[in-house]
């Protein structure tokens, strides 16, 4: 869990009055700012919820992408793509859960250069558990109801598919606003 600061004011939007007095509109520093505090104390939040099962979240997501698979392997190419994450970030994550006991590699047969990870019983037990803890604590995010979060997820979205995480569907902005839009109402 994150430290609390406890400050008499919220810095950010200090740091936003005096970026608005010498280089103009604050509106997206304040923005992005405001997410990455954000990222540190959900990160901070959740890798406390998931310490006693020996996890990190990163090595969770790498196990629940392992689950949703049909077979509970995938190869480490995958992997890294599904998580949005640097070959590097996908090959530590495997080996510190292979050596928990929670994946095992093996060689891929569609590839015989590629390395499949594969989830295992112990690794299956810890996920559900896991789960269970996170969805108990909501994500970090119980202050937040159904709606919000729904606005939260939108508004984010098309941060992530203006950066091409994703094609648009059907009826869906792309990248360049066209389309019936991904970003939440006025």
């Amino acid at each position: 869990m994150a430290k609390r600061l406890d400050l008499p004011f919220d810095p950010i939007a200090r740091a936003a009055d005096i970026w608005e007095q010498r280089f103009g509109p604050a509106d997206a520093m304040a923005a992005v700012t405001s997410i990455m505090r954000a990222q540190q104390l959900l990160l901070a939040e959740l890798d406390g919820l998931l310490r006693p099962h020996g996890l990190t979240f990163a090595r969770y997501e790498a196990l629940i992408l392992l689950t949703f698979s049909r077979r509970g392997a995938l190869p480490l190419r995958v992997i890294g793509e599904r998580l949005m994450v640097h070959p590097t970030s996908v090959t530590n994550t495997i080996d510190r859960l292979e050596e928990q006991g929670m994946v095992v590699r093996r060689p891929n047969p569609r590839d015989g250069r590629g390395t499949l990870a594969e989830i295992t019983g112990r690794g299956r037990k810890a996920a559900e558990r896991a789960t269970g803890d996170l969805m108990a604590a909501r994500f970090g995010m119980g202050g937040y109801d159904t709606g919000e979060l729904g606005q939260v997820f939108t508004l984010l979205r098309g941060l992530r598919l203006a950066a091409g995480d994703f094609v648009a569907g059907p009826g869906e902005a792309g990248p360049d606003g066209g389309g019936a839009g991904v970003r939440a109402q006025a």
